[in-house]
């Protein structure tokens, strides 16, 4: 479980930096990510300020415009 989760990671890593196209399992992985980070969001309060880099953030920003456009 572990290993898959850095796989997500760095997924969406290699697709901020270039490595990689920004594409459908980029989004996937993000949403992933994003999934597991509420859930531990809401198992303990201790991960209430935790988030996503200005890098990601830009990322989800960008998957929402294309959602919508």
């Amino acid at each position: 479980m572990i290993e898959g989760n850095s796989n997500h990671c760095q997924i969406v890593r290699d697709s901020i930096v270039g490595n990689r196209e920004v594409d459908e399992q980029t989004y996937a992985s993000l949403t992933i990510l994003t999934e597991r980070l509420e859930r531990l969001k809401n198992l303990d309060e201790n991960f209430g300020d935790v988030e996503f880099s200005s890098a990601v953030k830009k990322l989800k920003v960008r998957k929402n415009a294309v959602a919508v456009g």
